[in-house]
C-alpha cells in the first residue's frame, strides 16, 4: 500500500480512474472540503497551525493554505517519496513543512488537524493508536476535522472499486466515526456534516446542497471535533 502513495503519477492516474465518474477533478472536492471547514470553523478560534495527516503528495496541503493563510502548516505521511515531491512541488518557502510520521513528535502544538481519507487504510484495531497520536499533538480546545468517505452514498462503493488503493479499504459508517472519536477523549459539538452530493451532470441541483449537509448520502463527510 504504501508503495501505491509513493508514486504521484501513478497515485493520481488511479484516483481519477475512480472520480471520473463524477466528472469532477480532484481539486474539484478539495476545494469543496476547504471551503465548507473553513466557514465552520467556530468563531474566535484562531488557527495558527495545522497538521496535515496523510498528507501525501502536499497538493491539497499548499492548497489549504489559501485557506488558512496565517497559518503553519505540516504535512506528515509514512511514503517517503511522495514526501519528496511534496517537498520539491508543493512547498510555499517558509510556512509548510513535510515529516514523516516515523519522526512525528509533535505534542500539544496544533490548533487544527486536517484527515482525509485516511481511516478507511488503517486497520481497524490500530485506529485508536492513531487518533492517540492525533489527539495528543492537538493544543488544548485543538480541532479534528476528520473527513471520510460514506459507505452509505451509492456512488461511494463505485468510485472506491475503480480506485486500486481503495479496493482493500474498510469503510466507517458516520456512527462508527463517532464512538471512534468519543471513545478517544474528543468532544463533538456538532452533527457531521455530509458534502458532494451531485455529479457534474446534475451540477445545476448543487445549490441544494447546503440544505442536505446534515441527511448522511453526501459522498464524503467529516466530523469537526474538539480535544
Amino acid at each position: 500500500m504504501e508503495e501505491l502513495f509513493d508514486k504521484s503519477a501513478e497515485y493520481d492516474e488511479m484516483l481519477n480512474r475512480g472520480i471520473s465518474l463524477s466528472g469532477e477533478d480532484k481539486y474539484f472536492f478539495i476545494r469543496g472540503r476547504f471551503s465548507d471547514l473553513a466557514k465552520n470553523i467556530p468563531k474566535g478560534k484562531r488557527i495558527k497551525s495545522i497538521l496535515d495527516f496523510g498528507c501525501g503528495i502536499g497538493d491539497a496541503t499548499l492548497l489549504l493554505k489559501k485557506y488558512f493563510p496565517g497559518a503553519e502548516i505540516t504535512g506528515v505521511d509514512t511514503a517517503a517519496e511522495a514526501l519528496k515531491y511534496a517537498r520539491e512541488k508543493n512547498s510555499d518557502g517558509g510556512t509548510i513543512r513535510y515529516i514523516e510520521i516515523k519522526d512525528f513528535q509533535y505534542k500539544e502544538r496544533f490548533d487544527l488537524c486536517f484527515v482525509n481519507g485516511v481511516f478507511h487504510h488503517i486497520l481497524p484495531e490500530q485506529r485508536p493508536d492513531v487518533l492517540k497520536l492525533i489527539y495528543d499533538s492537538l493544543a488544548p480546545g485543538g480541532l479534528l476535522a476528520l473527513f471520510e468517505n460514506n459507505p452509505l452514498n451509492p456512488g461511494t462503493k463505485m468510485v472506491m472499486h475503480r480506485i486500486p488503493f481503495d479496493k482493500d479499504a474498510v469503510t466507517l459508517v458516520p456512527s462508527e466515526t463517532r464512538k471512534m472519536l468519543i471513545a478517544a477523549g474528543f468532544k463533538i459539538p456538532v452533527k457531521p456534516r455530509f458534502l458532494f452530493y451531485f455529479p457534474k451532470l446534475l451540477s445545476f441541483l448543487r445549490y441544494l446542497e447546503k440544505l442536505f449537509v446534515h441527511i448522511p448520502l453526501g459522498a464524503q463527510y467529516y466530523f469537526l471535533a474538539e480535544k
